[in-house]
């Protein structure tokens, strides 16, 4: 066989996908995985894997780039330096959110956001829509022309003035879901109890970041998830519920799987490795860097997290990557001064760090196994959002997108890592296991020392999500 056959071939690879770990040789042409065997033909370029995990290409179903914040707000990371972290990561992928504005159409959101991305993306991306507006025109039009032209998910907010829906519109935009096969994605949270928390807790001069925390009680979640749970079985469509924190919500779930409800679930490192006494446990500013909704709970709920992934309940693990800087008039820091909490800007960057940490105190500290680490970062989100199989796997005729795993110890510090975010929560934190390599499509994109643009990144539309049922009739 001719040596022109393979672009690169990557050897002595012990490759591990959703389902199985096998040893082989990966064969790659035209950025395509399309060889996997022992003793594959050469190639021009070759790497050797041996003793290594490789792994697909991580899939961020939830990070946020360059989104419009009201002034003088601005996120830290763009398209350059969000995916620039994010291939140094191990992430091949990322599906940031195309935000409409109240009073203006969703197809103006999507214009802009590819605006905004344009050719400045390092590795692949895809948008999933946040529905502010519901208005007729959106819902009968708008929305479907879009799910049909490859934006196939979308985010509802329970809560943040400038977001939220109420019951009824929420309805409204799950039963578009339903009649088109969209993939709904639900931020759980009672925005009423959480404001009249917050002004009780103002109105005393408790306006550390530290109340953050205590403005959103486990309660206001449970609530809002058993709502949210509610309105998926009336309209009879499956939901995911983002970045779940702790106790109260995981029992909602549980209970919703119970009755045979088709209700996802997502959560973060945050609630893995942050608590709330990360917010402060007496009134320093520097607890605004770890302000997030939900917040951060303790060790207990940890547990309870790492059970939910341990034992299925959890659907995808994702970064919630939201960079706000921390000494910055544009981030935690609103023109330059300290502001109450309910104004601190919500968000921590984990972009980058989002692989390691479950790789390391996930899979090599035995709390789960490498083929669920796959599938929480790769394949999941890959097949909730209708990118799978060219994403998510190891395959032939997948995309060639891997990472090779070097297991030594790691020690995180913000100058470590590529985002444009002055802090990581994660500082100091001692991990066993980085990224030696990443590929995008066949490319190396990232060395274990430097980033290399290669190609750049492309937009991909996705499909029809692969958790609906191929019986539901658009």
């Amino acid at each position: 066989m001719s040596r022109t056959v393979l672009d690169l071939v990557v050897r002595n690879a012990l490759v591990s996908t959703a389902a199985d770990t096998f040893a082989c040789d990966i064969g790659i042409r035209g950025g395509v995985v399309t060889m996997l065997g022992r003793d594959l033909p050469g190639a021009a370029t070759e790497i050797d894997a041996r003793g290594r995990h490789v792994t697909p290409g991580g899939v961020d179903g939830h990070c946020h780039l360059d989104q419009p914040m009201p002034p003088p707000v601005r996120m830290a990371d763009g398209f350059d330096s969000g995916t620039r972290s994010a291939a140094c990561g191990g992430t091949t992928t990322v599906i940031p959110f195309a935000a409409q504005e109240k009073g203006q159409s969703l197809r103006a959101a999507v214009d802009d956001y590819h605006r905004r991305a344009g050719s400045k993306a390092h590795v692949d991306y895809a948008f999933h829509l946040i529905v502010t507006d519901p208005s007729p025109h959106v819902l009968r039009d708008e929305l479907p022309a879009l799910i049909a032209e490859g934006y196939t998910s979308f985010k509802i907010y329970m809560t943040y003035d400038d977001l939220k829906l109420d019951d009824r519109q929420i309805l409204d935009v799950l039963d578009v879901a339903r009649r088109y096969r969209a993939m709904p994605m639900i931020h759980a949270e009672n925005s009423e109890c959480i404001a009249w928390l917050a002004d009780r807790l103002i109105g005393a001069g408790n306006v550390a970041p530290r109340y953050h925390a205590v403005s959103r009680p486990m309660l206001v979640e449970r609530e809002a998830t058993h709502r949210a749970i509610t309105l998926s079985e009336l309209v009879d469509v499956p939901i995911l519920i983002v970045h779940v924190s702790g106790r109260e919500a995981v029992e909602q779930i549980r209970w919703a799987r119970s009755r045979g409800l088709r209700i996802l679930a997502e959560t973060c490192p945050q609630y893995l490795f942050l608590t709330s006494a990360d917010l402060g446990i007496d009134d320093d500013y520097r607890g605004a860097k770890c302000v997030c909704s939900p917040p951060p709970r303790d060790e207990a709920n940890q547990k309870i997290i790492w059970d939910g992934l341990s034992d299925g309940l959890f659907t995808v693990f994702s970064s919630d990557h939201a960079p706000f800087s921390f000494d910055d008039p544009a981030g935690k820091m609103p023109g330059g001064r300290e502001v109450a909490f309910p104004h601190i800007p919500n968000g921590i960057p984990g972009l980058e760090t989002r692989l390691p940490l479950l790789f390391s105190e996930g899979v090599l500290a035995g709390r789960i196994s490498i083929n669920r680490f796959v599938e929480l970062t790769s394949t999941a989100p890959a097949r909730t959002y209708g990118l799978h199989p060219r994403k998510g796997t190891i395959a032939i005729g997948s995309d060639a997108d891997l990472v090779v795993w070097d297991e030594r110890e790691v020690v995180v510090s913000n100058e470590l890592l590529h985002h444009a975010v002055d802090y990581t929560p994660y500082e100091g934190r001692r991990l066993r296991a980085w990224p030696a390599l990443t590929l995008l499509r066949g490319e190396v994109v990232w060395d274990g020392r430097q980033f290399s643009p290669g190609s750049g990144g492309r937009f991909l539309r996705c499909g029809t999500p692969s958790i609906l049922p191929a019986s539901e009739a658009r």
